[in-house]
């Protein structure tokens, strides 16, 4: 396959071949996910064909039955023709810089575009988390979070007083991540509790979704499986229409690959599915609390990588890869990179290739951006692999030994 051919194109080719289909057969799997009745096997067989060739785009038509027979998001096998980088432009966006921002609220000038410059500048600071390093962001985010505090002191109307509260419950959220990112758990849960304060106040689903969410990813870190579960079913019902279902719902099915109960796994995974595959592409993928359509092929590696199933783990982690790679001379998503590197190192390691898996889980751990917990979480899973079956093999015992001292702080 030429290397000018669509990203699509060689996606569909790749997912099939993971899951060891002929063209024919995945034709056949078509007929399992559509809502109607298709055309004879022959004919879809031939239309698989020309997609993989890149010889024509599937339509509104075929575009979510692919996407649900590949057992992924549409969106995220066929994104937008131009996909939004808003976040990229939020620094420039307000028309003020944070001096004069800052100077307005200090003045009580709390009009609408000084509220909206606020609001601006709480996006860019969620939009920076996958990117920038947790120690200088958490600053910036108190510092920010701390205003806004102040502000309710102001004499404000009540939109106004509402519309500081909701900023405030974002920032909070962020701080409370990058406070469990360095590994203080403690003061995490503190502002998570913050955060699920001020959602309650104002009334935001996506606030109250995001703080059950942060209990999930707590619980899922700490081992806590049956925990991830309670938090993620209690986030849903409070998530309401918000993106973030998807994510409670995603960690739910990760607990429940690590619980070994794969048919619920599998379950949970679909409902996530249809649920995102119904929502609208995102206006600012880089915004953390927002689930953008690729995310979800992020998710179904973390589970496919716990069940085995290698070569469709294989698969999705060189697909995120891709995605998170390459935006504005460095990379989007470090963090997914690195969990997709630890990954590729487990299915090495399972295939008797010790110096790929070692390379991959050396390069994961030495990311420049990481979160601690999650890092240490899913490193444990190429530690595991490497001392089943390479128990005493130099090569191995080194790289124990620096995830050892990653994990001890030295």
């Amino acid at each position: 396959m030429s290397d000018d051919q669509p990203t699509w194109a060689r996606r569909i080719r790749t997912m099939r071949e993971a899951r060891g289909w002929s063209q024919t057969e995945a034709a056949e799997e078509m007929r399992k996910h559509s809502p109607r009745a298709l055309p004879e096997t022959d004919h879809l067989a031939r239309r698989w064909k020309a997609w993989e060739l890149g010889e024509n785009k599937p339509g509104r038509e075929y575009a979510p039955i692919i996407a649900a027979t590949l057992n992924t998001v549409t969106q995220a096998l066929f994104p937008p023709e131009k996909s939004s980088d808003a976040g990229a432009e939020l620094l420039s966006a307000t028309g003020m810089d944070t001096l004069e921002i800052v100077s307005r609220l200090q003045h009580s000038d709390l009009n609408d575009a000084t509220l909206e410059a606020v609001r601006i500048t709480v996006d860019r600071l969620c939009s920076e988390y996958a990117r920038q390093p947790p120690f200088e962001l958490i600053t910036e985010g108190r510092q920010w979070l701390r205003r806004l505090v102040e502000m309710q002191e102001q004499r404000l109307n009540f939109r106004q007083r509402r519309d500081t509260l909701e900023l405030a419950g974002w920032l909070a959220l962020l701080v409370g991540c990058l406070e469990y990112d360095l590994g203080d758990r403690r003061a995490a849960e503190g502002t998570r509790q913050a955060a699920m304060n001020l959602g309650r106040e104002v009334g935001s689903p996506g606030i109250l979704g995001w703080a059950h969410e942060m209990s999930a990813w707590f619980a899922l870190t700490a081992g806590d499986y049956r925990g991830v579960i309670a938090a993620g079913q209690a986030g849903e019902l409070a998530a309401e229409n918000h993106s973030v279902s998807v994510q409670l719902i995603a960690q739910q099915a990760k607990a429940y690959a690590r619980m070994g109960r794969r048919q619920e796994m599998e379950q949970t995974l679909e409902r996530g599915r249809v649920v995102l595959d119904k929502m609208e592409y995102p206006t600012n993928i880089d915004n953390h609390f927002v689930v953008d359509p690729s995310k979800y092929d992020f998710y179904v590696m973390d589970c496919y990588r716990h069940v085995g199933e290698d070569r469709l783990a294989r698969e999705l982690s060189d697909e995120v890869i891709r995605v998170s790679s390459g935006f504005n001379n460095q990379d989007r998503w470090p963090m997914r990179i690195a969990e997709a590197q630890i990954t590729l190192g487990v299915v090495a390691a399972r295939e008797g290739d010790l110096d790929e898996a070692v390379s991959y889980g050396r390069r994961a751990i030495t990311t420049g951006r990481k979160s601690l917990p999650s890092l240490a979480m899913v490193s444990q899973d190429l530690a595991g692999v490497l001392r089943e079956r390479y128990s005493g093999v130099p090569e191995a015992t080194e790289y124990l030994d620096q995830l050892r001292a990653i994990q001890n702080g030295s």
